[in-house]
C-alpha cells in the first residue's frame, strides 16, 4: 500500500491508482468470460497466477508509455478478444490456441476465410464491459503523466520494476505449478476455461520439447526389439499379385455419421463405396474438427499422437530431417512416391515435410495437370481423383506408382450461402444447415470415388486403392449429439472414442482375400497396406503389427482392445506395459540422436 500512497512515485488521482492496480484482475475476468469460463470456477491461486501474467506486460506497457488508461484499455482489449480467439478455435477444432499453433499461421491464414465468425453472448457482453468500462476510465482516470518530471520517472522505473518481477517469476513453469496451474493435454479447452487463458498457454510451452519416457534407453529399447516375435511376415494379398500400384487418399474431414445408427438421412452419403467388394470399416483418428497433418503423420510413419502434446504438429516441430515412413518404405522397393494436395504449398509445411519423408515429388493446387472444379470454395475431390488418375497415365509402363492424395473439397467451415445442400435430415430438413452442407459434400465424395474405381477396373496394372477420413467435421453440436444418439456430457468413454471414428475402405482392380478389419487406428493402417501390397516390413512395423494384434485403435483419445472395450489414457489397464514399449520406441524413433538404431525404422 506504501506504492500506491507515495505520490512521489504513483499520480495523485486515487483512480488511476485504482487503475493501475487493478487492471490485470478485470482483464482477466473479461478473458475467461469472453472463452467460456466463469468466475465461480476460478480458485484464488489461479486468479493471482494470470493477475501476474497479465501484469508482465501491463506493467512494463505502463513503465514504457507513461500512459496508465491508455495501456488498461489496450490491455482489456487485447485480453478479451484472446480469450473470444481461443473459444472460437475451440470450437471448430475442439481446442484452443496453443503455442505451436504459431509455426502454422500460413496455414491457418489460408483457410480462415471460409469459417464465419459468431460471436457468443460472452464474447459480447466482455466486449460491451469493455467499451463501459473503457468510457470510465477516461472520465475518472488520468492518462498517467505526473506533475513533476521527477515523479514521472520514478512511477515509471516502478512500473518497469514491477512488470520485471512478474516476468521472472511466469517465465519458471514452477511458478506456475506451485500457484497450481496446470493443463490436462486430453481437456485443453477446459483447463483454458478453469486454468486461464494466459497461464495455461504458458505451461503449455513447457511441451514443447517431448519429454523423455521413464526407462528410456538405446538398452532397453534393444531388449523390446528383440522380444518382439521374429514371425515369417504374414501377408494378405493374392498370391498372384505382387507390388500392386498402391494409390492412398486422406479425405479431408471425411465421416460416416450414418454408421452410428441415428439419423436417417434423404440420400445415403456412402452407399457407393459399402456396395464395394472391398475392405471397409472404422478407423481412429487423433484429432477432431481440425489437425489434418497430425492424422497423416501417424498413417505414414505408425507413430502415434497418444506420445506426443496435444495439438503438437509433427511436420514443423519433430520432422526436421529424413525420416522413414510408408514413401521411404515403397521408396526403397522400387517405387515412384508422389503426394497430391490441391491446397496451398506450404500448408502445414507439407513442402518440407514430403521430401523428408521419402516423396519424390509433391503436387500442390499450383502444380495439377488437370482441370479444377470447386466445390464450396475448395478443389473438387473429383480434381483431386483425375489427378490421380494423370499419375498414373503417365508413369512409365513398368514403373510402380505410390501415390498419396490429401484431398481439400470437405474442409470447414460448412456455411457458403451460395451452396444448395442436396442431402437433409429426413425428419428435421433445414435444421441444420451445416450439417446439411458437409453431408452434400460428403456425398460428392461417394460419387468421385465411383469415378476413380470405374477408370481402375479397366486397368490391367494391379492397383490398390485405400481412402479414409484425417478426422470429423466441426458441426451444430446439437447436430453431433443426435448423430451420436448422446449428448457430449454423457458420452461414455466408448461413445467419447466415436468422436474420432473415420470410415476407411480398401479396394483393389483384382481380388483381394477375404479379410475383415473391424477396428484400426490411421498409426496401424499404414502398415495394413504394407501388408495388403505385399511388402516386407522394418522391425519397427512388426513391432506396430504386434501391438495392432492386441490394441486395434490406439489414438490420442484413447483405445480400443480386441473385444471392443474403450480405455482411457489416464487409467491403468493390462495393456500399460505394452503401451509403453511402443512410446519408448516411438521415441527413439522421432528423438533418438545419434544413438538412434536406423535399422529398427529404416529396415536398412
Amino acid at each position: 500500500m506504501r506504492f500506491f500512497k507515495n505520490k512521489q512515485i504513483l499520480p495523485e488521482n486515487v483512480w488511476t491508482a485504482i487503475i493501475f492496480a487493478a487492471t490485470p484482475l478485470t482483464a482477466f475476468y473479461l478473458m475467461q468470460l469472453a472463452c467460456g469460463g466463469y468466475f465461480w470456477q476460478l480458485a484464488p491461486s489461479v486468479v493471482l497466477a494470470n493477475y501476474i501474467c497479465i501484469g508482465m506486460v501491463y506493467f512494463i506497457l505502463c513503465g514504457l508509455t507513461d500512459h496508465i488508461v491508455v495501456c488498461s484499455i489496450a490491455v482489456h482489449a487485447l485480453c478479451v478478444i484472446w480469450g473470444s480467439a481461443n473459444a472460437f478455435i475451440s470450437q471448430f477444432r475442439g481446442t484452443p490456441i496453443l503455442p505451436w499453433d504459431f509455426t502454422a499461421l500460413n496455414t491457418a491464414m489460408a483457410v480462415a476465410g471460409n469459417y464465419k465468425f459468431a460471436p457468443t453472448w460472452q464474447m459480447i457482453t466482455a466486449a460491451v464491459l469493455v467499451i463501459i468500462l473503457a468510457v470510465i476510465m477516461k472520465k475518472k482516470g488520468r492518462k498517467g503523466s505526473l506533475r513533476i518530471k521527477k515523479e514521472r520517472l520514478r512511477f515509471r522505473v516502478n512500473a518497469l520494476l514491477i512488470g520485471l518481477i512478474c516476468s521472472v517469476t511466469m517465465i519458471n513453469f514452477t511458478a506456475l505449478e506451485v500457484l497450481d496451474i496446470d493443463t490436462d493435454v486430453w481437456d485443453q479447452t477446459g483447463s483454458y476455461q478453469k486454468e486461464g487463458a494466459v497461464a495455461a498457454f504458458l505451461m503449455n510451452i513447457k511441451f514443447m520439447d517431448v519429454e523423455e519416457p521413464e526407462d528410456y534407453s538405446p538398452e532397453n529399447v534393444e531388449t523390446i526389439m528383440a522380444s518382439t516375435s521374429e514371425k515369417e511376415m504374414q501377408t494378405v494379398t493374392s498370391e498372384n499379385v505382387s507390388q500392386p500400384n498402391i494409390i492412398a487418399i486422406m479425405n479431408e474431414s471425411w465421416a460416416d455419421f450414418e454408421s452410428f445408427g441415428n439419423l436417417e438421412l434423404t440420400e445415403s452419403v456412402v452407399d457407393y463405396i459399402s456396395s464395394l467388394d472391398a475392405v471397409y470399416g472404422e478407423a481412429y483418428a487423433s484429432v477432431f474438427g481440425a489437425g489434418t497433418s497430425t492424422s497423416e503423420f501417424e498413417f505414414l510413419t505408425g507413430n502415434s499422437m497418444a506420445f506426443l502434446p496435444s495439438g503438437s504438429i509433427p511436420y514443423q516441430q519433430y520432422i526436421l530431417g529424413p525420416f522413414p515412413s510408408l514413401a521411404s518404405r515403397l521408396k526403397d522397393n522400387g517405387y515412384t512416391c508422389v503426394a497430391i494436395h490441391p491446397g496451398e504449398r506450404n500448408s502445414w509445411q507439407r513442402n518440407q515435410a514430403y521430401p523428408r519423408l521419402g516423396f519424390d515429388e509433391f503436387k500442390c493446387v499450383d502444380d495439377m495437370n488437370v482441370e479444377l472444379t470447386e466445390e464450396h470454395g475448395y478443389v473438387s475431390d473429383e480434381s483431386s481423383f483425375n489427378q490421380i488418375i494423370y499419375e498414373f497415365e503417365h508413369k512409365a509402363e513398368d514403373e510402380k506408382l505410390f501415390v498419396f492424395n490429401v484431398t481439400i473439397q470437405n474442409h470447414g467451415s460448412y456455411t457458403d450461402e451460395d451452396y444448395t445442400a442436396q442431402v437433409q435430415l429426413a425428419d428435421e430438413p433445414g435444421k441444420y444447415p451445416m450439417a446439411e452442407q458437409y453431408l452434400t459434400l460428403a456425398n460428392k465424395t461417394d460419387q468421385a470415388f465411383k469415378i476413380l474405381v470405374d477408370y481402375f477396373e479397366q486397368q490391367d496394372e494391379p492397383t490398390l486403392i485405400v481412402m479414409f477420413g484425417d478426422h470429423q467435421p466441426s458441426l451444430e453440436q446439437e447436430f453431433l449429439d443426435k448423430a451420436y444418439g448422446v449428448e457430449q456430457d454423457d458420452m461414455t468413454m466408448e461413445q467419447y472414442m466415436g468422436k474420432f471414428k473415420v470410415p476407411f475402405v480398401i479396394w483393389a482392380n483384382y481380388e483381394l482375400p477375404d479379410d475383415t478389419i473391424d477396428k484400426i487406428s490411421l498409426n496401424f493402417l499404414g502398415q495394413k497396406v504394407l501388408q495388403y501390397a505385399g511388402i516386407e516390413q522394418t522391425p519397427y512395423g512388426e513391432f506396430l503389427n504386434s501391438v495392432y494384434a492386441q490394441i486395434p485403435a490406439l489414438t490420442f483419445a484413447g483405445y480400443f482392445d480386441t473385444e471392443g472395450n474403450a480405455y482411457s489414457h489416464l487409467e491403468e489397464t493390462e495393456f500399460d506395459d505394452l503401451i509403453h514399449q511402443y512410446n519408448l520406441l516411438q521415441y527413439e524413433n522421432l528423438f533418438g540422436g545419434e544413438s538412434r538404431n536406423s535399422a529398427y525404422f529404416d529396415g536398412k
